[in-house]
């Protein structure tokens, strides 16, 4: 019960962080599995997939986050060869 209750309250936190992001209209880039955008995206490793195209995000590394349509941080991400 103490270990449910601990969580709860971390997921009430969090919720209450994405609300407040959201608010102020902070996103997540969304890139996995999507073409490689050298606007948004910062590619820190390639790597060849079998059945994958080139130039798509195959792992995203760290986040990235738009403040409306100003980019905050760029994600760092692997890009297929």
């Amino acid at each position: 019960d103490d270990v449910k209750k601990y969580l709860d309250g971390f997921r009430i936190m969090y919720n209450n962080l994405i609300n407040i992001l959201n608010k102020f209209e902070i996103y997540e880039i969304d890139c996995l599995n999507k073409e490689f955008d050298h606007n948004t995206c910062q590619a820190l490793m390639t790597e060849h997939i079998d059945g994958i195209n080139p130039g798509i995000v195959v792992q995203v590394l760290q986040k990235g986050y738009m403040l409306k349509d100003k980019l905050l941080r760029p994600a760092l991400v692997k890009v297929s060869e």
